[in-house]
């Protein structure tokens, strides 16, 4: 970009170059620390060089397709703003039908002190908006990146919200342990799916388990019973055409009351079931 622009020609030229205007308005505002409001109200006050070439910087990012959350270090996600990287992937707003469902399952429950896991936590999202939202949970995060778990540990610590965050490659770190609740965002996209390339910036095996994308999920069902105690529910987010898949895999593996989810567009998201048996009467 030239020397000399003021905030609205920065902001002109970026959308110029084929910026969203959202995203130029988020990644200036970010730069300078200001709310958009402000950027509206002074567009016409100069942009020092600095700032400019920063701004052209995180402009040929987003332009390659770097996702708006890795340039701001951060995304919300369930009222709670979360910092993000590339070791994890970007939450995203249908994975809160998720919460939703798992908060219901819990209000449901006669549990004072619920066990809940999520496995494969990435940012730790979802393990973080159960925390949130059910205070009395004791909530465990699993997931095979050690650099996903930091990310998620240091948004933990932050958020001064206690949740026990393991390295393990699905169940394996938690044998023995039972459960009243299983959740999970399994990498779930098939490997030739033509949407990947698009997605080159988040860590691809959080995204896919390659083949027809379905190997997460059905290890998951597979290890599921031993960790679960009756009537506890297990609840699964998956690719908008998978959920008859899920739900035989559920139901071949012995659940009941299996149901699946729209997301925000009306697609089948999350599918889960009940394990069987009425829930065990426990205290806080």
């Amino acid at each position: 970009m030239s020397a000399d622009l003021t905030i609205a020609q920065a902001l002109r030229q970026a959308q110029q170059a084929g910026l969203d205007r959202v995203d130029a308005h988020l990644l200036l505002g970010h730069l300078l620390q200001r709310e958009r409001s402000w950027l509206i109200a002074h567009d016409d006050a100069p942009l020092p060089a600095r700032e400019q070439q920063r701004f052209d910087a995180l402009v040929r990012r987003r332009l390659d397709g770097e996702p708006v959350a890795y340039l701001l270090g951060e995304r919300e996600f369930h009222g709670l703003t979360l910092q993000v990287s590339p070791a994890v992937l970007v939450p995203r707003p249908d994975t809160e039908v998720l919460v939703e469902w798992a908060l219901e399952c819990l209000q449901q429950m006669n549990a004072g002190r619920p066990r809940v896991i999520d496995l494969g936590t990435g940012s730790g999202a979802i393990a973080l908006a159960l925390r949130h939202r059910w205070p009395s949970a004791d909530v465990t995060a699993l997931d095979a990146s050690a650099e996903a778990l930091a990310v998620a540990s240091a948004n933990a610590q932050r958020l001064a919200l206690p949740v026990r965050f393991l390295h393990s490659d699905w169940w394996q770190a938690v044998a023995g342990e039972t459960f009243d609740l299983a959740v999970s965002n399994p990498p779930y996209i098939a490997g030739d799916d033509p949407h990947l390339p698009a997605l080159r910036h988040e860590p691809r095996r959080a995204l896919t388990p390659e083949g027809d994308g379905l190997a997460a999920l059905r290890t998951l069902v597979r290890d599921a019973a031993p960790h679960l105690r009756p009537g506890a529910w297990l609840l699964f987010e998956h690719g908008w055409d998978q959920a008859p898949a899920v739900r035989t895999l559920l139901t071949a593996a012995g659940f009941e009351d299996v149901q699946t989810r729209q997301d925000l567009a009306g697609l089948d998201r999350c599918t889960g079931g009940r394990w069987p048996g009425p829930p065990r009467e426990r205290q806080a």
